[in-house]
């Protein structure tokens, strides 16, 4: 058959986490906990923020921002999901897939530079403290989100075009529980050399850039870190450091061991897994490593209890 008389698909079918019908309604469950506290967990971040004077600095400025793309980060994968476990039909419509993978591509690119705009602004407040205010001005954090919005849409616009320019003209099957380019890529009934190609060298830049930025900035801040005399200040500025990190290491990890290898390396079931990591887990755990283990947060979190309560 040739690809030029293909029909394009209505609709893909989403195998899903698993097939199994008695996992279905458990699958649901869980999932649904974790999306509800996840958006709970970062719309209580973005509250404080906006609640409490004090939080009122780039730091938190950043990590609000943070918080609003992992909801959105989220939302794009998971009520899908959610619908899928309790339908007997798992279905997304065709433009449905397309909308999911950009902004899937857009979210996640724009993430991994915000990351690296917070390990740039820690790096200035523990390496440059005397100029941490000049350096972190307004207009220069708020030119750090504009830029890093900028790379996402480049980077979203460019995958999402070249990956449903290709032929769908086979199955409709996706053997995954969202729409992404490595399950995408096998089902197309084309050559998809280009796309591999474009997925390694672009992606490559967008991640790879960033994430060595992130690691330069974490490598000095250590430098400065071993150098400081007050171990209350060493430990404070460890603390938050390592928190960040865990955060960049799950983030960074899970995606390059998806995007950054060969379709012939692509195994579905594992990259299931590990897929969860970026999607799910990571925006899980950032309300929790920036609240419970940031004692600015849970000062501001008591305050606004205790102004609402004297109301």
């Amino acid at each position: 058959m040739s690809w030029t008389n293909c029909t394009v698909p209505t609709e893909f079918t989403l195998v899903g986490l698993s097939d199994v019908p008695s996992f279905q309604t458990a699958l649901f469950v869980m999932f649904f906990s974790i999306y509800l506290i996840t958006i709970l967990g970062n719309m209580t971040i973005i509250f404080v923020y906006r609640r409490s004077s004090n939080l009122h600095t780039p730091m938190y400025f950043f990590l609000a921002n943070f918080s609003f793309l992992d909801m959105c980060y989220i939302s794009t994968t998971v009520p899908n999901m959610l619908s899928n476990f309790l339908s007997k039909h798992k279905t997304i419509s065709y433009y449905g897939c397309v909308f999911q993978l950009y902004f899937l591509m857009l979210l996640g690119s724009t993430e991994c530079y915000i990351l690296t705009a917070m390990a740039y602004d820690r790096y200035n407040a523990i390496c440059h403290p005397l100029l941490y205010i000049t350096i972190m001005n307004t207009v220069s954090c708020t030119n750090y989100i504009i830029a890093s919005w900028f790379i996402g849409i480049i980077n979203a616009t460019i995958h999402t075009t070249l990956t449903f320019t290709l032929p769908f003209c086979g199955s409709n099957r996706i053997n995954y529980f969202f729409c992404d380019i490595p399950p995408l890529l096998n089902l197309a009934y084309a050559d998809t050399w280009t796309n591999e190609l474009a997925t390694f060298v672009i992606g490559g830049l967008v991640t790879q850039v960033s994430f060595a930025l992130t690691i330069i900035s974490y490598a000095n801040i250590i430098s400065t870190m071993l150098k400081m005399r007050s171990n209350s200040g060493q430990k404070k500025a460890f603390s938050t450091c390592v928190s960040h990190f865990i955060v960049v290491a799950i983030f960074y990890g899970s995606g390059i061991f998806i995007y950054l290898k060969p379709k012939s390396n692509y195994i579905m079931e594992q990259d299931k897994l590990v897929a969860i990591m970026y999607t799910v887990v990571a925006p899980l755990l950032n309300p929790f490593i920036y609240t419970l283990r940031n004692s600015d947060i849970k000062t501001a979190l008591r305050q606004i209890a205790y102004r609402t309560l004297a109301t």
